[in-house]
C-alpha cells in the first residue's frame, strides 16, 4: 500500500482517538522542564518538551555536541538519519538534502537555517565553524508554515551559548595531522557589577595544511584557515523586557575548484565511483569568504504573551579562482596546452540582506495557544562568473568587470574568455499564524498558515561583447521581474496515550522561490532539450507524515519512528552549458519522495550508550520539466538528483570512571553509511554506498578533557560529488588529531 494512503489513514486514526483516554493524568509543564534529561526545543518558536512536539526532530544537546566533537555542520549531519550534506567546489557551495529534498549550485537552500532565532538568508552561510554552541535541532518535513520559504525540506535551529548569572569561560587547543592547529576561547557572564547586562564572547581560529594531495604542485589542495568571532550582549532591565544584540564575523581562506575529470574517451567517463585520479591542477586557486551578521532581538512579556522583534543585517562576499576544464597541468591540457597556456575560472559573489520579523506569542499555559507575525527581507545580490586564459601566470581574479574588453575568441591577446554578471534586487515578505488547541489533556490539534511573496528583479550586467560571440541575445542592461507566492498551511495532531508515548500526524506544504538563469539561455537548443529556460520556477512540496516518540525502560531508552510521503512540483536540477559557459537551474515537473526513519538511543548500562538510526528515501520523477523537448530521452521513473537511498548512523560510547570524582575514560565510535546516491535527472551514474568510521577516546573530568580523534579512520576513498560532464570532487581521507579543553 502506498505510503500516502498509510499516512492519511494513520492521521485519521490519531484524530479519532482523541475521544479516548481523556481522563489519564499527564505531567505538568513545570515537571517536564524540571527533568534535566528532557530536551527543551523551540521547534514551534516556543519552549516545549521534545516529547510534546509533533515534528520529527534530531536534537543535539551541549553534552552531545562535546561528546561527538561537532565543530561543523557536516559533523552533526553525519549523525542524522535521512540527511546528507555534499561539500564541494568552494567554501560556500554545499548541498543539504533532507528526505530527498535537495538543492543545487546558486539555488535557494532546502531548509531554513536559524542561529539564535535569526534566519540565515543565504545558503553559503551554512558551512561555518560551530563553536560555543549549546544545542542543534534538525527538523524534518515541510516547515514552511512556521519558518517560511526555503523550509521546504525542514529546518536547522542552532542555539549558541547564552551568558549566565556568573562568569564562565573555556579554552580549547587542538592539533591535527594536516598539520594544523585550532584555538577556541569563550567567556561570558555579568558585565562588570551589573545585574541587567550580560555578555558572551567567543573566538575561534583554525589553520591546517589539508589532506588531499595535489601531486602536480606537491602540496595539499585543501588548506583551510578560518577566524571567527561571535559576541552577544543581553540587557534585561526588568522581568518583562529582554534585548539580545548579536554580532558575528568569519573570514575564511582556502582553495577551490580542484576537480578531477575522467577521460571522456574511456568507459568510466560517467562513473561517480572513480577515485584513482590524483588532483593535478596547476593553479592553487583562491577561495576567500567573508561573512558578517548583526542582529538585534527584543522580547517584551505582556500579561497575554510575548512580543518579539528580530532585526538582522547579513553580508557575504566570496571570491574563488582556480583551474578550468580539464583541470590538468598546462602541458597536459586538452585545449591550449601546446601553446603554453591553459584555461582558468573565477567567480565573485557579493550579497547584502536586511530582514525584520515581528511576532506575537501567547502564553504557554493556555489551552488555546497562538502565534502571529509578519516578516520581510530585502536582498541585493551581485554575481559574476568568468573564464580566463592562464599563461602560466595563475588564475586572474575577476570581480565586477571583465579584465579585458573583448573575449579571447575575438582577440587572442585578451586574457578574458567569457564573462557573465547579474545584479538582483529581491524583496520578500510574509504573514503567518498558528493556533494550537488542547482538545483534552492528552490531545492537541494545531493549524498554521503562512503566506509568502517573493519579488525578484534581475539586471543583466554582462557587456554585449561577451554575449554576442556565444550566440546569446544582446540584452546587456535588460531588467527582468518575476513574483512567486504561495500559501503554506500545516495541520498536526498529537496524541499521548501515556506519559512516555506520543503519536502524531501532520500534513504541510513547503515553498521555495524560483529565479533567473542567464538571459538568453532559453534560446540554446541544448538547454531546451534538457528542460532549461531563462527562468526556473518555484518548488512546492506537500508532505504527509505520521510518527511516534517513546521512552521505555524507565527512561533509559528513547525510540522514535516516522513515515513520510512528499509530492513536489518544480524540484531543482543543475545544468552547465559549455557552449555559453553558463551555470543554470532547471525544474522538474513532479517528483514523489517516500520513506521512513527509525532511531533508538539506549543507556545499556550506567557506562555504555548506544545510538542507532536508519533512514530510507525512495524518490521517483513522475514528470519531466514542462519545458523539456518531448523528443529527448525521458527521466520519468528515475531517482531525483542528489538523493541518497538510505542512511545508517550508529554510535557506541563507553565511559569508565576512574581516579578522583568526576574523572572518566571515554571511548566513542561513530559509523555512517550513505547508500546509493544519484546526481542528475538522467541517473547517468550512481555512487555506490560509502561506509565511514570515526573514533574518539580520551580522559574527561568535571572541568577539563583531553580527547584524541580520528575521522574516516578506515580511509575510504570516495567522491563527495559527481557533476554532469564527468566532474568529480574528492572526499577527505583519514585524518586525526587531539583536543584539550579547559572550563573555568
Amino acid at each position: 500500500m502506498r505510503t500516502r494512503t498509510l499516512a492519511l489513514a494513520a492521521t485519521a486514526a490519531i484524530a479519532t482517538s482523541t475521544l479516548s483516554f481523556t481522563d489519564l493524568p499527564v505531567a505538568s509543564a513545570q515537571e517536564i522542564v524540571a527533568d534535566e534529561q528532557v530536551i527543551v526545543t523551540t521547534a514551534r518558536r516556543r519552549a516545549e518538551s521534545f516529547q510534546d512536539v509533533p515534528i520529527t526532530i534530531t536534537a543535539f544537546t551541549e553534552e552531545d555536541i562535546a561528546a561527538a566533537g561537532i565543530e561543523r555542520p557536516q559533523d552533526f549531519v553525519s549523525l542524522t538519519p535521512n540527511v546528507t550534506l555534499v561539500e564541494t567546489q568552494n567554501q560556500g557551495t554545499s548541498f543539504l538534502t533532507i528526505r530527498g529534498i535537495s538543492q543545487a549550485r546558486n539555488s535557494e537552500p532546502s531548509a531554513a537555517i536559524l542561529v539564535d532565532g535569526v534566519l540565515l538568508t543565504n545558503p553559503a552561510q551554512l558551512t561555518q565553524e560551530l563553536f560555543d554552541v549549546q544545542q542543534i535541532e534538525v527538523l524534518k518535513g515541510a516547515q514552511g508554515a512556521v519558518y517560511g520559504r526555503n523550509a521546504i525540506g525542514g529546518a536547522i535551529v542552532i542555539t549558541t551559548r547564552e551568558p549566565g548569572d556568573e562568569f564562565e569561560g573555556s579554552v580549547k587547543l587542538g592539533y591535527d595531522d594536516g598539520p594544523g592547529f585550532n584555538v577556541g576561547v569563550s567567556a561570558g557572564g555579568p558585565l562588570g557589577d551589573s545585574d541587567v547586562f550580560k555578555y558572551q564572547a567567543s573566538l575561534s581560529y583554525y589553520d591546517t595544511d589539508g589532506w588531499i594531495d595535489n601531486t602536480f604542485l606537491n602540496e595539499e589542495a585543501d588548506p583551510y584557515q578560518d577566524i571567527s568571532l561571535r559576541a552577544r550582549l543581553l540587557w534585561e532591565p526588568s522581568d518583562r523586557l529582554r534585548t539580545d544584540a548579536r554580532f558575528y564575523i568569519s573570514e575564511v581562506e582556502t582553495q577551490a575548484l580542484f576537480f578531477n575529470i575522467v577521460n571522456p574517451f574511456v568507459p568510466t567517463f560517467n562513473d561517480a565511483n572513480v577515485t584513482s585520479l590524483d588532483v593535478r591542477v596547476n593553479n592553487q586557486g583562491v577561495n576567500d569568504r567573508d561573512l558578517s551578521q548583526l542582529s538585534f532581538k527584543v522580547d517584551y512579556d505582556a500579561d497575554w504573551g510575548t512580543v518579539t522583534s528580530i532585526t538582522s543585517w547579513d553580508s557575504i562576499e566570496e571570491l574563488l579562482t582556480g583551474d578550468q576544464f580539464d583541470f590538468l597541468p598546462i602541458p597536459d591540457s586538452f585545449f591550449l596546452g601546446a601553446t603554453g597556456a591553459d584555461w582558468a575560472q573565477s567567480q565573485f559573489l557579493d550579497v547584502d540582506t536586511v530582514s525584520q520579523e515581528i511576532r506575537f506569542t501567547s502564553t504557554s499555559e493556555d489551552r488555546l495557544r497562538w502565534i502571529g507575525g509578519v516578516y520581510f527581507t530585502q536582498t541585493d545580490r551581485f554575481i559574476s562568473t568568468a573564464n580566463t586564459v592562464d599563461r602560466n601566470m595563475g588564475a586572474t581574479p575577476v570581480f565586477r568587470s571583465p579584465v579585458s574588453p573583448v573575449t579571447w575568441f575575438i582577440d587572442p591577446n585578451s586574457d578574458q574568455i567569457t564573462y557573465l554578471a547579474d545584479g538582483q534586487d529581491n524583496f520578500a515578505w510574509a504573514v503567518f499564524g498558528e493556533l494550537a488547541y488542547d482538545v483534552s489533556d492528552r490531545t492537541e490539534v494545531a493549524f498554521a498558515l503562512r503566506y509568502d511573496e517573493d519579488e525578484r528583479e534581475n539586471t543583466t550586467l554582462t557587456p554585449s561583447a561577451f554575449l554576442i560571440p556565444f550566440g546569446l541575445p544582446d540584452v546587456s542592461g535588460q531588467v527582468r521581474k518575476e513574483t512567486w507566492d504561495e500559501l503554506q498551511p500545516r495541520i498536526s495532531v498529537r496524541f499521548q496515550p501515556s506519559d512516555n508515548l506520543t503519536v502524531f500526524g501532520s500534513a504541510g506544504r513547503g515553498f521555495r522561490s524560483g529565479g533567473f538563469n542567464q538571459t538568453g539561455v532559453g534560446a540554446d537548443p541544448t538547454a531546451q532539450s534538457l528542460g532549461v529556460v531563462d527562468l526556473f520556477d518555484a518548488e512546492v512540496a506537500d508532505t504527509l507524515e505520521v510518527g511516534l516518540k517513546s521512552q521505555l525502560a524507565d527512561g533509559r531508552v528513547d525510540l522514535n519512528f516516522s513515515l513520510f510521503d512528499t509530492e513536489a512540483e518544480g524540484s531543482y536540477f543543475f545544468l552547465f552549458l559549455a557552449t555559453s559557459s553558463t551555470q543554470n537551474l532547471g525544474s522538474l515537473g513532479q517528483v514523489d519522495y517516500q520513506g521512513f526513519e527509525f532511531d533508538v538511543s539506549a543507556n545499556l548500562t550506567d557506562n555504555l550508550d548506544l545510538m542507532f538510526g536508519y533512514g530510507y528515501t525512495d524518490s521517483e520523477i513522475k514528470q519531466d520539466s514542462p519545458f523539456k523537448d518531448p523528443l529527448s530521452p525521458s527521466a520519468v521513473g528515475n531517482q531525483a538528483p542528489l538523493v541518497t537511498e538510505d542512511t545508517i548512523n550508529l554510535t557506541i560510547q563507553y565511559r569508565a570512571p576512574f581516579g578522583s570524582a568526576g574523572r572518566e575514560f571515554v571511548v566513542r565510535g561513530d559509523y555512517q553509511r550513505m547508500g546509493d546516491t544519484w546526481w542528475d535527472p538522467a541517473n547517468t551514474t550512481v555512487r555506490n554506498p560509502i561506509n565511514l568510521l570515526d573514533l574518539r577516546f580520551g580522559v574527561q573530568a568535571d572541568d577539563w578533557s583531553v580527547m584524541a580523534w580520528g575521522r574516516n579512520i578506515n580511509d575510504v576513498e570516495y567522491n563527495t560529488e559527481w557533476s554532469p560532464g564527468g566532474f568529480l570532487f574528492k572526499g577527505k581521507p583519514v585524518r586525526y588529531g587531539v583536543d584539550f579543553t579547559k572550563h573555568f
